[in-house]
């Protein structure tokens, strides 16, 4: 289902300006961003057997990254073979496993998406104007706003980091946030406190307009909410495009969470709560 969607949106792109295409490979390398991060998580696991058993076969061709070689990489200079002609690749080398294996994949995680979001940005800002260019920072600032608070959320609850090296690991350069906010969220002393700031910021009010169970649910809920948005009110159509495929892909995801709780047998009122409105 998911490759359907992404082949109707590429086919879509090829239709209009030169900024959908350039949304296009966003799309394309938010997925492969998405899948080094899988494979470094199962690399430090000894488990990279299972890496190709979910790889996307469609982006394939459509990535510079060997996925042959990528599949049956055992260790990281294996890997780093793999993604030597992609764009990833002067990031990553610029990382190795300690002695226990272990890789800084929050720290990798967070560079290779200061990449693809540098370069989106770029893009909007060279080919867009007026209103699209506005709406379309707008949309993914405020995403990354979400994404932000997410991470501070996280950083600070399982890898009990700094303020300095939590504030390290988010792209502060793509976001409405201000610098006083994101300074007051990394250093306060709790989860409650962090949700505070952020629902005194202008677009940390959408928090009180979602419905959420767990923390990590707010930000996919908030890109939802808003893409609907953009495809009932914008007239520019590289907003709603790509509006569109975060719509589509996350009714996909809530698919699958009602056929996951059909099979697990969970309460129906749980698996209504688990789907993202």
């Amino acid at each position: 289902m998911r490759q359907n969607l992404f082949y109707e949106f590429d086919s879509l792109c090829r239709y209009d300006s030169s900024v959908s295409s350039g949304l296009s490979s966003y799309i394309i390398s938010t997925l492969e961003v998405e899948q080094i991060i899988r494979f470094l998580i199962l690399l430090s696991s000894n488990s990279t057997d299972k890496f190709i058993y979910q790889f996307p076969a469609y982006i394939s061709k459509h990535t510079e990254i060997d996925v042959n070689k990528l599949a049956n990489a055992k260790n990281y200079e294996e890997f780093l073979n793999a993604t030597q002609s992609s764009q990833f690749y002067d990031i990553l080398k610029q990382f190795s496993p300690d002695e226990k294996n272990r890789l800084p994949i929050s720290d990798i995680e967070n560079k290779l998406y200061n990449l693809v979001f540098g370069k989106l940005t770029k893009l909007i800002k060279a080919t867009t104007k007026g209103q699209e260019k506005h709406e379309l920072i707008n949309f993914f600032f405020t995403i990354n706003d979400y994404n932000i608070f997410s991470r501070i959320l996280r950083l600070k609850k399982y890898y009990k980091l700094s303020p300095d090296d939590i504030k390290a690991n988010l792209l502060l350069n793509y976001t409405n946030l201000s610098e006083k906010t994101v300074d007051m969220m990394c250093k306060a002393e709790s989860s409650g406190e962090i949700f505070s700031i952020m629902q005194n910021t202008h677009n940390g009010r959408l928090i009180d307009k979602i419905g959420y169970v767990y923390a990590s649910d707010i930000s996919p809920r908030v890109k939802y909410r808003l893409a609907r948005k953009n495809m009932h009110f914008s007239n520019n159509p590289s907003v709603v495009m790509i509006s569109y495929v975060f719509v589509a892909e996350t009714e996909l995801m809530n698919i699958v969470t009602l056929i996951e709780g059909t099979r697990y047998e969970l309460d129906n009122k749980i698996t209504q709560s688990l789907l993202i409105k």
